[in-house]
């Protein structure tokens, strides 16, 4: 598998199983309705688990635009690959998103709450204000990038590493520091669905709350330059 094929469908991966987890715990008539937090920061953990164990071998599973960032800034990844890593990233999250929705239609439709709609594909906060939201995104981007450099043990990516450290680290994240924004701390999950959301034709939905996009991008993209600066410093 080519890197962009391999993080297209590891990224995909990825979003098929935490979009899902979400549309199965707050759509209506679903299964999971009101299956709650643990539920969705489970089933978030184990779609990170899945999209590594899936492609580690052949692009490193970065799965995440921080992650592929931090790699690049200390000298693990090439600069020249990261426009391919990040292109895939976002094509995979954005074909996750529909596959989601196509999975979930029926219960789109017969869902009344536009705000529910939404969070199936993107984060929101929880109390609405820009700096404690953005503070919040870089302090868990920077848990999740730090503690991959240190999970990894230097080696180069992710694919040097078991799947299942880097899952339960993102479930340690969404149970710690998840409920503020929703712990988007990937510029890609955020991005890609909430174009997914825009563009589909959603029964009854609102706006894709494009104000707000902005903090999932910057906040993991600041949380990853200082923890590759930190991993730097330490070394």
């Amino acid at each position: 598998m080519s890197i962009f094929l391999a993080e297209l469908i590891g990224t995909a991966l990825l979003i098929i199983l935490g979009d899902g987890v979400v549309a199965n715990c707050v759509l209506n008539k679903s299964k999971g309705q009101n299956g709650g937090w643990i539920v969705i920061t489970m089933g978030w953990a184990m779609a990170v688990f899945v999209g590594v164990f899936a492609v580690g071998a052949y692009s490193g599973a970065h799965l995440n635009s921080a992650v592929t960032l931090a790699l690049a800034v200390t000298g693990a990844v090439p600069w020249e690959q990261v426009p391919v890593y990040i292109a895939a990233q976002m094509l995979g999250a954005f074909l996750g998103a529909c596959i989601v929705y196509a999975s979930y239609k029926q219960h789109f439709d017969i869902t009344d709450d536009a705000n529910g709609k939404l969070a199936v594909f993107c984060t929101a906060p929880a109390i609405r204000s820009t700096i404690p939201n953005l503070v919040t995104e870089i302090v868990g981007t920077f848990v999740l990038i730090f503690g991959v450099f240190y999970i990894a043990k230097g080696e180069v990516g992710l694919g040097a590493v078991d799947a299942l450290p880097v899952a339960l680290l993102v479930l340690g994240i969404g149970l710690s520091l998840g409920g503020p924004t929703g712990y988007a701390i990937n510029p890609a999950r955020d991005l890609g669905p909430r174009i997914a959301h825009a563009l589909l034709p959603i029964k009854g939905k609102r706006d894709s709350d494009w104000g707000y996009a902005w903090i999932p991008i910057a906040g993991p993209v600041i949380g990853a330059l200082l923890a590759a600066a930190l991993h730097m410093a330490l070394k």
